[in-house]
């Protein structure tokens, strides 16, 4: 548990942070992992376990609610595949936090990083 007292500098860069993030979540349907996993290291000086951890407690509120309800809306949401992924990615996110705890937070970054890098060039380059 941490304990912390945040500055208000902190406060502020956290807010930045969860707009930029959400902006983009919104948009692009990125944010959590790309954004703020990295911004909370380097900015704040999280332990990438602890900033992974944190994201994800994020992620339990209903953040995406209203974003889901534009996208609905305009008829872009397939509820059927959402479900469907949604089953194993329950799995697989209780998989893979427990494999991530387990790994040395140097090497876990690595992983991290090149996930993110190969990502980058599949979409810049790719058809």
């Amino acid at each position: 548990m941490n304990n912390k007292t945040y500055s208000m500098n902190e406060i502020l860069i956290l807010l930045a942070l969860g707009l930029v993030a959400g902006i983009l979540s919104g948009m692009v349907g990125i944010g959590g992992g790309i954004v703020i996993v990295p911004a909370l290291i380097y900015f704040l000086g999280f332990s990438q376990h602890s900033a992974q951890g944190t994201v994800l407690f994020m992620f339990l509120l209903p953040i995406g609610i209203l974003g889901v309800f534009n996208y609905w809306q305009a008829g872009h949401v397939d509820w059927k595949v959402a479900c469907i992924m949604g089953i194993t990615f329950l799995a697989g996110s209780f998989i893979g936090s427990k494999t991530a705890i387990a790994i040395d937070q140097s090497l876990l970054k690595k992983i991290f990083g090149v996930i993110i890098f190969l990502v980058s060039l599949k979409l810049i380059f790719g058809k």
